[in-house]
């Protein structure tokens, strides 16, 4: 199958590419930045904006199936870029997948296009879309998510995946970046310190990417539908921190911040920050501090069900190999 990638180069979209290889696939990545490493493995790559509808309608002619990973991330920044890339970019996906004739779309989407601010715990599909939402990522996100299920048809297949908490080798943001604010001695538990959440290994992520596509036809149990992907064990949030930071000799965190502070002092910041037009993230937000105070475990039995999916690496080896994977080499 000849299958188009966009956001090829980055942390998910390299996986759902090396899987895709592996299962004998022509893949194409799409992306705005060269991928020199995808095209050592024999990847096709197209450098592209997918605001541009021509180009992102070129690179997509010919391809079978579409896997939409490339967003704009992060929890601060104008509205109207992460528009162009989450929303923008998405109508231009689909509207190039139906002009190609391209039979299925499988959208990277985000479970934070469903948080609403309080506790979510084994949650399902049928999570509605929050009225209000404090940043512009998960309301972009959950933009681009409603055009996708508003896709599918007989014609094109689409549905979403929305994995949540990504973790893995290669991982330029999440984990490095808690480990580096914690090595500085800048990370305070917020809140209780008992809310559970849900990881994701980055190889089940892409591997339910995988699934998805091979399943997905016009009127599949999935399509036109959205569903979360998870490690089948959720965790408590700073307890896990605390192993994994005990594991890298990273001294543990002393300060304790009530939901309440925290969520008021993203609330200054924000205001700072949009009046001084700072383009660095503040370091507290509305949503950052709701995220990291909250409970958000979601339930994997609808992707068990509706397309297959089995986990391909646990809980417990997801952090021992994260643990081996962040570990500094012995001198």
């Amino acid at each position: 199958m000849k299958v188009l990638v966009t956001g090829g180069n980055g942390f998910l979209g390299r996986y759902v590419v090396e899987a895709l290889l592996a299962d004998g696939h022509a893949v194409t990545s799409l992306s705005r930045r060269p991928a020199p490493e995808l095209e050592a493995l024999g990847v096709a790559t197209v450098r592209c904006d997918l605001a541009d509808a021509g180009a992102t309608a070129n690179a997509i002619r010919g391809q079978d199936a579409v896997f939409h990973v490339a967003a704009k991330t992060g929890v601060w920044g104008p509205y109207a870029e992460y528009h162009r890339a989450n929303v923008l970019g998405t109508r231009n996906v689909i509207a190039a997948c139906r002009a190609a004739g391209v039979a299925r779309l499988v959208h990277t989407g985000s479970p934070s296009a469903t948080f609403d601010g309080r506790d979510h715990l084994d949650a399902a599909n049928d999570l509605p879309y929050p009225e209000r939402f404090l940043c512009a990522y998960p309301r972009t996100k959950a933009l681009s998510e409603q055009l996708v299920l508003g896709a599918d048809g007989s014609q094109l297949a689409t549905c979403v995946l929305r994995p949540h908490l990504v973790v893995g080798p290669r991982d330029p943001h999440l984990i490095p970046r808690l480990v580096a604010r914690g090595r500085a001695g800048k990370l305070a538990i917020v809140g209780r310190g008992d809310n559970r959440v849900s990881l994701t290994w980055v190889e089940n992520a892409a591997r339910a990417h995988l699934l998805a596509a091979e399943r997905l036809t016009p009127g599949a149990p999935h399509a036109g539908r959205a569903y979360f992907v998870t490690q089948a064990d959720p965790v408590r949030l700073w307890d896990w921190i605390a192993d994994l930071f005990r594991a890298l000799d990273v001294p543990p965190i002393a300060r304790r911040v009530p939901l309440g502070v925290a969520y008021a002092a993203g609330a200054v910041l924000e205001a700072a920050w949009a009046v001084t037009r700072r383009r660095s993230e503040p370091p507290m937000t509305r949503f950052l501090a709701l995220q990291l105070a909250r409970s958000h475990t979601y339930s994997t039995t609808p992707i068990e069900r509706d397309f297959g999916y089995t986990e391909l690496v646990s809980t417990a080896q997801a952090t021992e190999r994260l643990v081996a994977h962040l570990r500094p080499a012995p001198a």
